[in-house]
């Protein structure tokens, strides 16, 4: 069996001087920042995605004594069948997961210099077989409720940590945020290089300033109607007490919990809060714990203010920085079904 390099692309992206260009100091300091430039049009998440695709499609490839180079719509074609509908005991993906790993080939290739055209009949016609056959209802993670999130942040204590941990699940909620968008911000405008927006805190409430995933936007959130439950009073208490006045906003403590540390905390971090918290809290406590963590994740954040907003959806839409309404009906959980009754108005 031919055996194939996994082909990964080089650490740095290849952006280099053209051969006929004599080398220079200044040049090579612009090489190195054109190459930051080309590093960060996809985040890290993503990037981490991409690298898992093409290693699973690469390790796949050579049990299959098959080339990953040039890119071969047949053969992505088979492999995505095999995805669908495997030849050994692995269990087969969802539609969704089907089409993260086409794409996660197709930045791959692009990455190498090479196109791959997914609109070619051997990998077109197979995903829309796939599609046809295998399709089915997204599943989607437990939208977190007013009652939900009051009783979680209930559950934490008020030392440093606390006050902290309170802080991003309040925040998170009020502003639709994203795990990412949560422990992105910075006190002010370009105090950090990895900084994806900043926090400004006025009477009314606080603006957040965020470069997200669809470009920049502006989060307001206003103050609520009590101290124990209101995102910018959190946020004020854990900024005056951990003594935070430039950089991260959210940071990690000491062991003890009693200072704050200068790195900021991972996303991760806010996904791991809300499983714990919503276990603490007895959210769904008929389930078995497993599947009560399954239910919840960073968007059930996102999921909960979508759903329990009572305002114009047009609102809602520009808070979670949404291109459509449409998207934002899907994070909506509970919504006024049956509302307004055709079958009765059509005259039944």
């Amino acid at each position: 069996m031919a055996k194939t390099p996994a082909n990964p692309p080089p650490k740095d992206v290849e952006i280099d001087l053209p051969d006929h260009v004599a080398g220079s100091g200044s040049l090579e300091r612009l090489v190195k920042t054109a190459r930051t430039y080309a590093e960060a049009t996809v985040a890290e998440n993503t990037a981490k995605a991409y690298a898992a695709d093409w290693a699973h499609f690469s390790r796949w490839c050579r049990m299959k004594g098959a080339d990953t180079l040039p890119p071969s719509p047949e053969l992505i074609g088979l492999y995505l069948t095999d995805l669908a509908h495997p030849s050994d005991k692995t269990a087969p993906l969802t539609v969704a997961s089907i089409e993260r790993r086409l794409s996660g080939l197709s930045w791959n290739y692009a990455q190498r210099g090479l196109a791959l055209n997914r609109k070619e009949r051997h990998i077109a016609r197979i995903l829309a077989g796939i599609k046809r056959k295998h399709a089915r209802p997204p599943v989607q993670k437990e939208a977190i409720f007013p009652e939900d999130i009051q009783a979680m942040v209930a559950t934490l204590p008020y030392d440093l940590r606390g006050l902290r941990d309170r802080a991003i699940l309040l925040l998170g909620y009020a502003g639709g945020l994203r795990r990412t968008e949560i422990v992105c911000l910075d006190v002010h405008k370009d105090d950090t290089e990895d900084s994806g927006g900043w926090v400004t805190i006025y009477e009314e409430g606080a603006l957040l300033t965020l470069n997200s995933k669809t470009g920049w936007r502006e989060v307001e959130i206003g103050r609520g109607s009590t101290d124990a439950t209101c995102p910018v009073h959190a946020l004020e208490q854990w900024l005056h007490f951990a003594k935070i006045g430039f950089g991260p906003v959210f940071v990690r403590t000491s062991r003890d919990g009693k200072r704050a540390l200068e790195d900021r905390l991972s996303d991760k971090h806010v996904a791991r809060l809300i499983k714990h918290t919503v276990l603490k809290a007895g959210l769904r406590a008929e389930l078995p714990e497993k599947e009560r963590l399954a239910l919840f994740s960073g968007h059930s954040l996102r999921a909960g203010l979508a759903s329990s907003a009572e305002v114009d959806e047009r609102y809602v839409q520009k808070h979670l920085g949404h291109a459509s309404v449409e998207m934002t009906r899907r994070y909506q959980r509970r919504r006024d079904r049956f509302r307004i009754n055709l079958t009765k108005a059509a005259g039944l």
